[in-house]
């Protein structure tokens, strides 16, 4: 087997359809590979190496030959698992399940970022991918960042990797449907082999068919008790029967998109369209039902997956081709013992399944398996999706709730139980809360360019920047429109942390990087910093008792405003943390970074200390009511890649005068006539009737502008609201309506006021 290295842009180009695969940071792949397969594996930021092992079927290890490499020690891999942390855990017990010993690994070929390789296998062969290193610190920068690996086959397709050992597995043949049983506990994965393929799906009560009686899967009941057109992993999770008692619970999905109300299609709907005697899945399924006594119907109210339907603003139900791609799924667990089937819709008369039916496939796993709940979302069109993941905190804070809402590919606590949002709230307020704040990205942005970089990719300006400063900024692309919001760390005189929201900021500022020909790397480090935010009047008197910083780091009782120190907690010999004088409440407060592996600890610590002040956790709902309060501004909601900083509420973000550096977006801004800008402002609800982001803001007949947040202020006591308006409007105590219904048939009386509504000196936050 030979290994070829080949600068980035002269890889493989071929006709083959390749299998992408993300190796995630401190993780390995394994790959089974035919004859004449190929692997071309890649650096997304072009820093990250790897470490190969080619094990044939007998279970020893091919030498591999390359041009300039020659099979050595897996350093990489080896210092992981030497780490008493979780990452190495994880790593020697993936490892023994795969027979790899170290010894195995003193013969693996390695590979720089700079000669990831692409070769072709000449005989069958077991691939191990490891992409592994040691854990990084909050005071380093050094990340282990992903891999992606393609693999071309010559196979006619190629499943995702089980999630364990299934206890069976059956294809659903293009234009069939199948029907089995699965037993109470048991988890059953429905596969769109090739992508864009429905697949309609029945249960039944297998007790109550053996009585006689048929209890079913009910769509309605399930919206009705979900309150969703379609359940999601989480605590909206459960498909019941007619009763309402539920049957199933979906754990896994990496679509997020499918159809829970309209028929399974039926001989009417293909006669109807003009295709007499139409394969149909309401018939294939009375065929493979009825050896379970099972009266057919005309057509099935079935769930169906993958179908892509949406409801129209005036009422009708559409549908497109489906967003899901070859190996994504659905995972379910079933809750009592059923009766199932599944179809592999025949439809080719329309988009239902891209026009072209393909096959379904199904595994079932047994009850002993345990499997996370999980989304999937993806930053690219052309990504495999990356599942939801609980934060290092999350051992913490599920013992105090199972609120819990999918954020940005974490799942992140919506309130607590016996406290609930308007408690937690108050205790932000009057005392000290925490919140789990790890959804937010963090990048390493490092080199001599570094600041050459920020200069030019964010509005603020980064040249003035001091070490152990923090700033907040926008970054815009070319029209002047907001990718992010985000604040920015430096570290050094040539090394930033950027913290945003959205992972897509890596991309761009690597692309911006590759524009401008600047020496600089940017590197992803959100997996390696978990953070909580610790909030309110007492915060800086909680963790001045436990955070320890050497003598000439500033003490957290000194640290001012936008400014960040690194320390350990309890000691020279404590956990490694960052702590920034920072937060998104609008009080006095404190964001507390550590890796992941520390978290439960540092949790544990700072609710311990913080007990005799009164601590309470803080959720998203309550930390939407702070937020609001303060007037700051949320992803979707204040700003878009449609909205400018000036009209999201952060002009102050744009030093056009004092930064006379280009930055993108600039000559967008400065093109555009300040007074023709709409503006941000406050508005004061004068009722009790709920008004929701999205909601039309009207002067007489006319709109004016777009509710963008609103909830309910226990400070003022009324709700309140933001709203991005015309710019004639915007001076305080204009009175004018939220319009709701068709925006003529209820108004909603309110009035303009400044930002923030909380505080509007900020001087609580600045104390």
């Amino acid at each position: 087997m030979t290994i070829q290295q080949h600068p980035a842009e002269d890889r493989m180009k071929d006709e083959w359809i390749p299998r992408l695969y993300r190796l995630e940071g401190q993780e390995a792949l394994r790959l089974d590979l035919q004859q004449g397969d190929k692997i071309c594996i890649t650096s997304a930021d072009m820093q990250q190496g790897c470490e190969l092992l080619f094990i044939d079927p007998e279970g020893g290890v091919i030498e591999a030959s390359s041009p300039s490499y020659a099979c050595s020690m897996a350093v990489n891999t080896l210092a992981q698992l030497d780490q008493p942390g979780g990452s190495g855990l994880r790593l020697k017990a993936l490892l023994q399940a795969w027979e790899i010993s170290e010894q195995t690994l003193q013969r693996a070929c390695c590979f720089t970022p700079q000669t990831l390789p692409e070769f072709e296998v000449t005989a069958a062969v077991t691939l191990v991918v490891l992409c592994c290193g040691r854990d990084m610190q909050v005071v380093e920068q050094s990340p282990v960042t992903a891999l992606q690996i393609a693999h071309f086959t010559t196979a006619d397709e190629v499943l995702p990797q089980p999630l364990a050992a299934p206890r069976c597995e059956f294809r659903v043949p293009r234009c069939s449907a199948k029907s089995y049983a699965v037993k109470a506990g048991e988890w059953i994965q429905i596969i769109d082999v090739e992508g864009k393929q429905c697949s309609d799906f029945i249960a039944f009560d297998a007790a109550a068919l053996a009585r006689g009686e048929e209890v079913a899967l009910d769509a309605v009941a399930t919206r009705t008790l979900n309150g969703l057109t379609l359940p999601q992993p989480g605590l909206h999770s459960k498909f019941t029967d007619a009763q309402q008692q539920t049957m199933l619970e979906l754990v896994q999905d990496t679509v997020g998109r499918h159809d829970s109300f309209l028929f399974a299609c039926n001989s009417k709907y293909y006669a109807d369209s003009g295709y007499f005697g139409h394969i149909n899945c309401t018939e294939n399924f009375n065929r493979c039902l009825s050896d379970y006594g099972i009266a057919p119907r005309a057509g099935w109210p079935a769930i169906n997956f993958f179908f892509n339907t949406q409801a129209g603003d005036c009422g009708t139900i559409g549908f497109a081709e489906p967003w899901s791609r070859a190996g994504d799924y659905v995972l379910l667990r079933a809750s009592r013992d059923l009766i199932c089937a599944s179809s592999a819709c025949p439809d080719d008369i329309d988009p239902a399944n891209g026009w072209n039916p393909t096959d379904i496939h199904i595994r079932i796993y047994p009850a002993t398996c345990e499997f996370p709940r999980s989304v999937g979302y993806r930053i690219t069109p052309e990504e495999q999706p990356r599942m939801t993941k609980p934060t290092g905190f999350h051992s913490r804070t599920s013992t105090l709730t199972k609120q819990f809402t999918e954020y940005r590919g974490y799942w992140v606590a919506s309130e607590y139980q016996n406290y609930g949002a308007r408690a937690e709230y108050l205790a932000c307020r009057e005392r000290v809360a925490m919140i789990d704040l790890t959804p937010l990205r963090k990048f390493e942005v490092l080199g001599p360019d570094a600041e050459t970089l920020l200069q030019y990719a964010l509005t603020r300006n980064v040249a003035r920047m001091s070490i152990g400063e923090v700033v907040y900024s926008a970054v815009c692309h070319s029209t002047g429109g907001m990718i992010d919001d985000g604040t920015l760390f430096r570290m050094g005189q040539h090394a930033f942390r950027w913290i945003c929201g959205d992972s897509y900021c890596g991309i761009w500022l690597r692309q911006l990087a590759a524009e401008k020909g600047l020496q600089v790397q940017v590197c992803e480090s959100t997996d390696q910093i978990h953070n909580v935010a610790v909030q309110g009047p007492q915060s800086r008197h909680l963790l001045q008792q436990i955070i320890w910083n050497g003598e000439a780091c500033t003490p957290v009782s000194e640290l001012g405003w936008f400014r960040f120190m690194t320390g350990r907690l309890d000691g020279p010999e404590g956990i490694p943390v960052m702590v920034s004088r920072t937060g998104y409440t609008g009080e006095l407060g404190f964001e507390v970074w550590c890796h992941p592996d520390n978290a439960a600890e540092v949790w544990d610590r700072i609710w311990e200390t913080g007990e005799p002040f009164g601590i309470a956790p803080l959720g998203f709902d309550a930390l939407d009511m702070l937020r609001i309060e303060a007037g700051l501004i949320f992803a979707e909601h204040e700003f878009c890649a449609e909205t400018n900083p000036y009209e999201a509420g952060i002009g102050f973000t744009v030093p056009l005068k004092t930064k006379t550096d280009d930055f993108v977006g600039r000559t967008a801004i400065e093109a555009q006539n300040p007074a023709s800008r709409k503006k941000l402002v406050g508005l004061l609800i004068n009722s009790q009737e709920t008004v929701s982001h999205g909601d039309p803001v009207f002067n007489g007949r006319f709109p004016v502008g777009v509710v963008t947040s609103s909830t309910y202020s226990p400070a003022l006591k009324s709700q309140i609201a933001l709203c991005r308006i015309e710019p004639q409007f915007v001076e305080p105590g204009t009175t004018l309506e939220v319009g709701q219904l068709d925006g003529q048939r209820k108004r909603i009386a309110v009035s303009v006021t400044s930002l923030p509504f909380y505080d509007p000196e900020r001087t609580r936050v600045r104390s």
